[in-house]
């Protein structure tokens, strides 16, 4: 990924999370538990939440699949501190951010869905071929 995309990414997460209260941070990852970008995180720790909540996303698709749910919207994880909130992106990544208790959940989730949506669209979006020269 290019320091222009990274720029971009890191811009639609700041421009939705920085509203919700209590964000400690977010990860963007591939589907395959890459981490392609983060937000307030080192990039240690980003890395490990990356590969962790790639196996709960996956779960939660594959459960989705067996009873015939549709596409996974949203997940919440409920902790003694912290909320995780684990969101598709476009067709081949994943939204994880970390928040604190303190968060209003309506609001954790109504933000981290439409950064998610943000984020499908800029990364869904072709590269614009260069015309040809004469």
């Amino acid at each position: 990924m290019t320091t222009a995309q990274s720029d971009v990414i890191y811009s639609i997460l700041d421009n939705n999370l920085s509203r919700i209260a209590g964000v400690h941070g977010a990860v963007l990852l591939s589907n395959d538990g890459i981490r392609l970008s983060a937000y307030l995180l080192e990039r240690d720790q980003a890395e490990r939440v990356a590969a962790a909540a790639s196996g709960v996303a996956s779960s939660m698709k594959a459960i989705s699949r067996e009873i015939a749910g549709g596409a996974v919207i949203r997940q919440l994880v409920e902790m003694d501190d912290r909320y995780l909130c684990i969101v598709g992106c476009g067709s081949g990544s994943t939204l994880i951010v970390v928040a604190s208790r303190k968060a209003r959940l309506g609001e954790l989730g109504g933000e981290t869905v439409r950064a998610s949506q943000a984020l499908g669209e800029w990364l869904d979006t072709p590269e614009r071929s260069q015309a040809p020269t004469a």
